[in-house]
């Protein structure tokens, strides 16, 4: 099981489809560190050896920002724009949607689970 940047990859999955489990690396990221490296991106992850594991760990240490420091870099974003209470800052707040999506139906993922109200049971005499 090949472990890069703290993440275990599948060792079944094709490289360039177990690399997008690190946080920050998406499929078109994999496929450009794949190419920089030249290790084949249709190569399973249980089939690269060390020289080609060791090339994808450098290019990915120094050039992208992943995992941790990523997280805290995304997370002051977010907590900058709450504090200067922009419009995104202050959806961010309320727990709605950020980009402009519509909230009067949908919306239901950052929105929670549907609050009913106004119906009451009438007793049966």
């Amino acid at each position: 099981m090949a472990r890069i940047a703290g993440i275990d990859l599948p060792s079944g999955k094709a490289v360039a489809y177990a690399l997008p489990y690190i946080y920050g690396i998406g499929l078109s990221t994999s496929r450009k560190i794949l190419a920089s490296t030249g290790v084949d991106p249709h190569k399973k992850v249980k089939d690269l050896d060390e020289k080609e594991l060791t090339l994808i760990r450098r290019e990915i240490e120094e050039n992208y920002k992943i995992e941790g420091s990523l997280r805290v870099e995304v997370s002051a974003d977010i907590k900058r724009l709450v504090e200067i209470n922009c419009y995104r800052g202050i959806r961010h707040k309320m727990g709605l949607p950020v980009r402009g999506q519509r909230t009067h139906t949908n919306a239901r993922t950052r929105k929670g689970p549907k609050k009913t109200s106004g119906v009451l049971k009438k007793k049966k005499a």
